[in-house]
């Protein structure tokens, strides 16, 4: 059998418009004042059928339109990509599919296009219900609009995830827990909380590093909104599923846990990444990130980089890597087929002694404490 039968098969497709360019972001979305949504209808159909003819019979279990924010896409254009994705692949009868929406860009009228289109769940960018850190984030919404458009989205559609992020500048843990309460008293049967983090080649990465982003938590202190975060959650109903996702039971993200459960995805628009196995081997995919060249390489007859085979070692590391950001950990005989040998056990021990892991049978996990220091963890399991 295939691995990646083991996380299921889907579909991520990148919108890489938005309408300002926030300085937190190192996603790759560009900011333009027109877009010809039919060039982009024309484009994604194409790598779908070229997709679809590589990769045939498949049942598909997930769509995620991400971005960028893919609520600027018309809905029309949103309906052509998933029917051109049913012309491809056998849906499932309980396929999800997932559009990225950001509040300034919401309307009633487009969320219910959105909904006669196929889309079944929304996941919605709110990052912070203060105005004040909603201004710092550079983000064009108000707290009142984020609940409008929550409340639209909520009138529209049985699933809706929002995120936030947390650890911001000046954010103290009793601030943090106290917007977080208010966050779970609206919330569905889904939360995505992110700590803030400075990436390089980014608007804050660049004030970092000039020493002008002042008042952002210690380790220690954001360390303490991440426990603070789990615990409170697990009392209102929706525990961690993942380290920075939270759901009701039978609630959480299909799509994304096809990737952490390892399985193939096909992605496609700029900068896309994806997971596909063909005849037995496994290749990772990426494509141009600049939407420009992107829709050139696809009138060319390929919008992909040429695919990457990936071995034993990078698909052994790849597994643990996105395995034990869940709850649920990871399969230690799929771990070894894919290893062609076994992980060493006293490494897995000492990292239990030590707190980090839990081993139940087959099944490794990491612990609360491990899962704060993961990067840390998985430099000493998977170094020989």
């Amino acid at each position: 059998m295939d691995d990646w039968r083991n996380g299921g098969f889907g579909l991520y497709v990148h919108w890489p418009f938005c309408q300002a360019k926030c300085p937190y972001c190192d996603f790759n979305s560009h900011v333009v004042s027109q877009i010809d949504q039919s060039a982009w209808v024309t484009a994604y159909q194409a790598e779908l059928r070229r997709m679809g003819e590589l990769l045939p019979d498949r049942l598909l279990n997930s769509i995620f339109f991400g971005g960028g924010t893919p609520s600027l896409m018309h809905p029309d254009t949103v309906a052509a990509v998933i029917e051109a994705a049913r012309e491809n692949w056998t849906f499932a009868n309980d396929i999800e599919i997932s559009l990225e929406a950001n509040p300034g860009s919401v309307e009633a009228g487009r969320f219910a296009g959105y909904r006669d289109a196929g889309v079944n769940r929304i996941s919605m960018g709110i990052q912070a219900l203060n105005d004040d850190d909603l201004r710092r984030l550079g983000r064009i919404h108000s707290v009142k609009e984020a609940r409008k458009a929550f409340d639209v989205a909520r009138n529209c559609f049985d699933r809706v995830s929002f995120d936030l992020i947390y650890a911001r500048q000046g954010q103290t843990l009793n601030a943090w827990t106290a917007e977080l309460s208010e966050a779970l008293s609206m919330a569905i049967d889904h939360l995505s909380l992110y700590q803030l983090t400075i990436e390089d080649g980014t608007a804050f990465g660049d004030r970092y590093a000039r020493g002008k982003l002042r008042d952002l938590p210690t380790d220690d202190n954001a360390a303490d909104m991440y426990l603070a975060t789990q615990e409170i959650c697990e009392l209102h109903g929706l525990p961690g599923y993942e380290i920075s996702n939270h759901a009701r039971p039978g609630a959480e993200s299909r799509h994304n846990l096809i990737y952490w459960r390892y399985g193939d995805y096909v992605g496609i628009g700029p900068g896309a990444h994806g997971r596909v196995t063909l005849n037995g081997t496994r290749f990772a995919t990426e494509a141009p990130r600049a939407p420009g060249a992107w829709l050139s390489t696809v009138e060319q007859g390929n919008g992909l980089l040429p695919f990457d085979p990936l071995d034993s070692e990078d698909q052994v590391n790849e597994h643990m890597m996105m395995g034990l950001r869940l709850f649920e950990g990871v399969d230690l005989d799929r771990h070894s087929a894919l290893a062609q040998k076994p992980l060493s056990l006293s490494k897995i021990q000492e990292l239990c002694n030590l707190g980090m892991l839990d081993l139940d049978g087959s099944r490794l996990q990491a612990t609360s404490q491990g899962r704060a220091v993961l990067n840390a963890v998985l430099r000493e399991l998977l170094t020989d």
